[in-house]
């Protein structure tokens, strides 16, 4: 019995020691990613300063905006990026109003300062926006950024609140978020948010389909999205996936 504890405790202790040390390393690969991406957005910034007629430096630079926004760790640093991410979005849409990513980068960064500015009636605001411009930006070009609009219209109907309050809708987040997978197959993000929202709604099979899609996905995937470009989403899909493998287990008592 003695024998059987102290093992017990060692591999307690072990998956402790686990737990911290893969907390540790998330702290500092987040960290890393902040760094490199303030950064990226200095270096556009300045690209753009020199050249405001290029849409592409316009873009890349609203694009970064985004990527340091969604990162902060605080709602004035976020809110600062956005806004210039905002700013940025909306001079490429003087010069070209059907530019798809101009209307992509002014939904991401207007949704990085609706999530600073709530609870306000500012956010309220701006949800409507970041719907319309998500909306705008798939009518023109609904393979962008692999099927970028629709993954981010399932996103914002799925996770904002419902009616009175905003435009929160499953039957609209369904629809979008199966648009995503079926415009961009082989891109893991796209069935890891489909497969957590069927999760959400307690949708055993709709999830165990979705989580099997992504596993089928996840190799090519591995061996075609590659470089520093893409070590963030590896890093942050590979948390979300041992997430929802754990939430379908807890849910339905098996695995996917």
């Amino acid at each position: 019995m003695l024998l059987k504890q102290a093992n017990a405790g060692k591999v307690a202790l072990g998956f402790l020691f686990f737990l911290l040390a893969t907390t540790a390393f998330g702290q500092t690969a987040e960290k890393k990613f902040l760094a490199r991406s303030e950064s990226d957005l200095e270096r556009t910034q300045k690209i753009f300063n020199a050249d405001k007629n290029n849409s592409t430096n316009a873009y890349q630079f609203a694009r970064a905006c985004f990527d340091v926004a969604e990162q902060a760790t605080n709602a004035t640093q976020r809110a600062a990026a956005a806004r210039l991410g905002i700013a940025a979005s909306q001079h490429l849409l003087a010069r070209e109003p059907k530019s798809a990513p101009g209307h992509y980068c002014l939904a991401l960064n207007d949704g990085e300062l609706a999530d600073a500015e709530a609870p306000s009636l500012t956010a309220y605001k701006l949800v409507h926006e970041i719907e319309s411009e998500f909306k705008a930006a798939a009518a023109l070009d609904e393979k962008f950024d692999y099927a970028g609009p629709a993954r981010c219209l399932g996103l914002l109907y799925r996770d904002a609140p419902g009616w009175p309050l905003s435009i929160g809708n499953k039957t609209k987040a369904r629809e979008w978020l199966d648009r995503a997978v079926v415009l961009a197959p082989d891109y893991p993000e796209n069935y890891l948010n489909l497969a957590v929202a069927h999760l959400r709604w307690h949708e055993r099979d709709e999830a165990e389909r979705a989580l099997k899609k992504l596993e089928a996905v996840w190799p090519a995937a591995q061996t075609n999205l590659t470089g520093v470009t893409w070590e963030r989403s590896w890093h942050d899909w590979t948390k979300q996936r041992a997430a929802a493998r754990v939430d379908f287990q807890k849910q339905f008592k098996r695995g996917p």
